[in-house]
């Protein structure tokens, strides 16, 4: 049974680091992005090093205190606040944001976890090295946050999620041991990798301090285009055909439906629409070079096969740096839109590809048997990747349809399922994705996940309630 932060407790608590590692909860720690957690806090701890975080560790374990860590706040399941139970202490690592080292030769960059992602990509930049992990909220995602959820983004096509990207973990384990696993070996087979473990676990099996990232090569060109498609599978089709023509030089394949655009319409009139008519499908696709051949000679030869072969209705190539950053505003600004609209049911999803085009038929069908809603569908199609997220008519809010939520979750989850999806695709379980675990995940996965949390958290003090029940 865990214990509360009481006064005597926190007390005790705050004797344990300096007065200045202590502050009151701001907003963020308080309420996640989407409004639907109010969270409950005792003691908000800002630790400056390793040592120190695993000074409170040991010092919330002797107490059988709860501990949630906490990054930039950017999570949409609810993974880093605590409803209800007992007060917990609030482990933040906003101060531990150094980026420790860069080898270039070696691609490899040390960081913190508390290192803001751009912070990341701009030491990158800074040795002429691209660290290639890129999503809306990089301006204040975290690096520990982001690898606690298996962090996907744009570049996953290209460049895989978060775990692929990393090479070797500093943790502070529920015990408030320290794991010194910091490597930059691509190669280490010496028994089981904490490191996969940690990374995904959203703080559950212990607290990740510091992280080496891999680097990569900038491309010496980048090019953009937005190509009008008839369907989701003429996008897929016109994949395998870019694929074919630059192989893994597309870094991106986006999918974007015309809701989308209309919602930017509606809530951000002064962004630009490219399309004098706006179609009902289009993808963004980027392409990174190297070499003799031009990203913009590919992409025209991509658009004149794709138009031959039926699978291109039109599109537009970016002419400038200008022109590509508006093109991506577009795709970028689109999240916001749905904020602002105000979804009844948002979804992050998996299919394999084969299966999406069925998906997004079927699933139109099912939502339409069920009432009026529109249905924003877009996403990282090239792996993937969709956020179906339902909305309701003009004139009507999301409170209007509080009664259908569950409903509308479980026909877009349930059809995941039947489709050998996965319902959480980027954004984790945390703690609004408890129950689809338990009723879509495989049981023997889950037994084992049980038996590894009681290991390595016997008192169960680490972020109670997210990914497991308590």
């Amino acid at each position: 049974m865990l214990n509360s932060l009481t006064a005597d407790r926190v007390d005790a608590m705050r004797a344990v680091l300096p007065d200045d590692r202590f502050s009151e909860a701001d907003e963020g720690q308080l309420q996640e992005p989407r409004g639907r957690y109010q969270g409950t806090v005792g003691l908000v701890a800002r630790p400056r090093t390793t040592q120190e975080v695993a000074a409170l560790v040991r010092a919330a374990s002797e107490a059988r205190v709860p501990v949630i860590p906490y990054g930039g706040g950017t999570g949409l399941v609810g993974g880093q606040v605590v409803p209800d139970g007992p007060l917990p202490l609030v482990l933040s690592l906003d101060r531990m944001n150094a980026v420790r080292d860069v080898y270039r030769q070696e691609n490899v960059l040390v960081a913190e976890a508390g290192a803001i992602l751009t912070d990341v990509q701009d030491a990158a930049a800074k040795v002429r090295r691209l660290f290639p992990l890129s999503l809306a909220s990089e301006g204040s995602a975290r690096v520990g946050g982001l690898l606690s959820t298996n962090a996907g983004g744009t570049g996953v096509l290209r460049y895989g999620n978060a775990r692929d990207l990393c090479l070797g973990i500093e943790a502070v384990l529920p015990s408030g041991e320290i794991y010194q696993g910091l490597s930059r070996l691509r190669k280490d087979n010496t028994g089981y990798d904490l490191r996969h473990l940690l990374i995904g676990a959203e703080g559950t099996l212990g607290i990740i301090t510091a992280a080496s990232l891999k680097l990569f090569a900038q491309p010496s060109q980048m090019g953009t285009a937005l190509l009008q498609v008839d369907s989701p599978g003429a996008a897929l089709l016109l994949l395998a055909l870019v694929r074919e023509q630059v192989g893994e030089s597309v870094s991106a394949f986006e999918l974007i439906h015309r809701q989308g655009f209309d919602f930017l319409a509606e809530t951000m009139p002064d962004l630009r629409n490219p399309w004098s008519e706006t179609p009902e499908w289009c993808v963004l696709i980027e392409l990174g070079l190297s070499g003799g051949v031009t990203p913009q000679s590919a992409l025209e030869r991509i658009f004149e096969t794709g138009v031959a072969d039926g699978l291109v209705v039109d599109g537009m190539i970016a002419q400038s740096e200008a022109q590509r950053a508006d093109f991506w505003s577009i795709r970028e600004s689109i999240p916001e839109a749905n904020r602002r609209v105000g979804s009844v049911s948002s979804h992050d999803i998996s299919l394999p590809l084969g299966a999406l085009a069925d998906f997004i038929t079927e699933g139109g069908k099912r939502i339409a048997a069920l009432g009026l809603f529109r249905i924003n569908c877009f996403g990282h199609v090239g792996d993937g990747n969709l956020h179906y997220n339902v909305f309701p008519m003009p004139g009507k809010t999301r409170a209007d349809h509080m009664a259908e939520r569950e409903q509308i979750k479980s026909i877009v989850h349930d059809l995941v399922h039947e489709m050998s999806g996965s319902v959480s695709a980027e954004h984790g379980i945390g703690r609004l994705k408890v129950g689809d675990l338990e009723r879509y995940g495989d049981p023997a996965k889950l037994a084992a996940m049980r038996a590894i949390k009681a290991a390595l958290d016997p008192l169960g003090i680490m972020n109670p309630g997210a990914v497991l029940r308590a």
